[in-house]
């Protein structure tokens, strides 16, 4: 039997009730949790699901890699950092001016590194990555280098200043909910449409008439500048950086949570944030063997789960609602 034809409409309708969910499920978590560490984790879960939203936008939907987003998650929380510590700014107003100077960067320097494809362009990335890094350790008299950055103060709405964890909690989870709706919609629109046509062939795109390496342009500067919210939110929310959290490895962590999580997935975005953030804090007490353990958990779901935790949960459930129906009629 044919399965029935959605319309745009349905589909729209059942995205709006999975979302707002979603939402609520968010915004009530706090209540089962009451404070502590793991409100701290999933504040960082928060923080990680838009970078990881960022970089799905790039390499999900318009199939373009790179391996530098740590960089400009550090570049957005240290302009935001220097220029409410040094200069005084207030942080509501750093934070857009940090942003767009990031988004102005990645735009510049997209129209050369984009012209690359492949391997070539993840290694443009990844030194791209590595400059900033080198930059953050070295320009002492601005971020403290090595040592870090301190003093930065939290962010404040009126009389509330959000400096506990599940203050945070609200904060940062509300504008990645903001950050997550907005990325649904820009997938469903005719850009979204025009970035997978660019994934799926270039060439095919730009006969289309899309301006393949444009639109590429385009959404890395959208996609660091997500990056850059992200960073001077983790900025005013820990009130300290350093180098050593904006590194070769983070993006090749968030990297890994974009493919676990599922390609071309907003929520699969969010389900690999959450498992390799949460992950390690599970794995404390294993020790030594904590990487054994996480590495042989990723192979597994690589060989398991090709297309990601998004697609991979709802065909297990499948499989065993099959298997439950065929021993049933046995």
């Amino acid at each position: 039997m044919a399965k029935p034809i959605r319309s745009g409409s349905d589909l729209m309708k059942r995205n709006l009730l999975l979302f707002t969910g979603f939402s609520l499920l968010v915004m009530l978590a706090p209540q089962f949790f009451r404070g502590g560490y793991l409100m701290n984790v999933l504040v960082f879960v928060g923080i990680n699901t838009m970078l990881a939203i960022a970089l799905n936008l790039l390499l999900g939907y318009a199939g373009q890699i790179s391996l530098g987003h740590a960089g400009f998650f550090g570049l957005g929380a240290y302009l935001s950092g220097i220029m409410t510590t040094t200069f005084s700014m207030n942080p509501w107003e750093a934070m857009p001016v940090a942003a767009l100077v990031v988004g102005c960067l990645a735009y510049l320097i997209g129209f050369p590194v984009l012209k690359l494809k492949g391997h070539y362009l993840a290694m443009a990335t990844l030194g791209l990555g590595i400059i900033f890094f080198i930059i953050f350790n070295e320009t002492y008299e601005w971020t403290g280098g090595p040592s870090g950055l301190s003093g930065i103060p939290n962010l404040q709405l009126g009389s509330i200043v959000f400096d506990t964890d599940v203050k945070n909690y609200y904060l940062i989870w509300g504008v990645t909910l903001a950050v997550m709706l907005f990325s649904m919609n820009l997938a469903q629109s005719r850009v979204g449409r025009a970035l997978r046509a660019v994934h799926d062939s270039e060439i095919a795109a730009q006969v289309l008439g899309v301006n393949a390496r444009h639109l590429k342009v385009q959404i890395f500067a959208l996609s660091a500048i997500i990056c850059s919210l992200a960073g001077s939110l983790y900025a005013h929310t820990m009130t300290f950086i350093s180098p050593t959290s904006f590194g070769f490895n983070f993006s090749i962590e968030l990297l890994t949570m974009v493919v676990i999580g599922g390609l071309g997935s907003i929520y699969g975005s969010f389900l690999g944030a959450a498992l390799l953030t949460l992950l390690p804090e599970f794995l404390r007490g294993a020790n030594d063997y904590d990487i054994i353990v996480y590495g042989g958990l990723l192979v597994i779901m690589v060989m398991y789960m090709p297309g990601g935790l998004v697609r991979g949960i709802p065909a297990l459930f499948r499989k065993i609602i099959n298997r439950e129906a065929e021993s049933g009629n046995a």
